[in-house]
């Protein structure tokens, strides 16, 4: 299908998305992540923070599409205005850190409790855990156990395994749902 909707096969086809309809979404998603995805970089100036707030604006649109309102806005006008408002979220979180004291500041407050590591090999539920993290594939396994044991970030996985940051995120999250399944069942 061609990318260039017009406005009103744009809303139609945000409508169905709100209903669920997964091949609506992915004909928003190939008419408009290109234009998103300028709008995010604009504001933020780097491209993998950028690809990072396009996929939670697609998020947002999956679960609020059924809100569109084609009176009060434009399609593409409300997209764009949830594009913006997610990297402006993005930008503000990123100043904030900035602002916050130094890395080397931290070892006067550092925890001295035990590391996960350590907790998770003194807790009862190490052999449940360990099960179901086996049952997952080894990249998402390897990639939770390093996320969460080690306290390497997502960014630092995703170079390591040469992929985007959005990619990293994707996969942690599914395994994570997965392990939680798991575990409660």
């Amino acid at each position: 299908m061609s990318s260039i909707l017009t406005r009103d096969e744009l809303a139609v086809a945000l409508g169905r998305a709100g209903k669920g309809d997964r091949s609506a979404f992915r004909t928003v998603y190939e008419a408009t992540s290109a234009k998103l995805l300028g709008v995010t970089l604009r504001i933020l100036s780097d491209r993998q923070l950028a690809e990072d707030v396009l996929q939670d604006t697609y998020l947002t649109v999956w679960r609020k599409a059924e809100s569109f309102d084609p009176s009060r806005a434009s399609p593409i006008t409300w997209l764009v205005t949830i594009a913006r408002n997610r990297a402006i979220d993005r930008l503000r979180s990123g100043a904030a850190t900035r602002r916050s004291t130094p890395l080397d500041d931290a070892f006067d407050i550092a925890d001295d409790g035990p590391s996960p590591a350590q907790s998770l090999e003194t807790g009862d539920d190490v052999r449940r855990l360990n099960d179901c993290l086996g049952q997952l594939d080894d990249r998402t396994g390897g990639a939770i156990r390093t996320a969460f044991i080690e306290g390497v970030t997502y960014d630092t996985l995703a170079t390591r395994e040469n992929v985007p940051l959005g990619t990293m995120k994707s996969w942690i999250r599914r395994g994570l749902m997965r392990l939680r399944a798991c575990l409660e069942s």
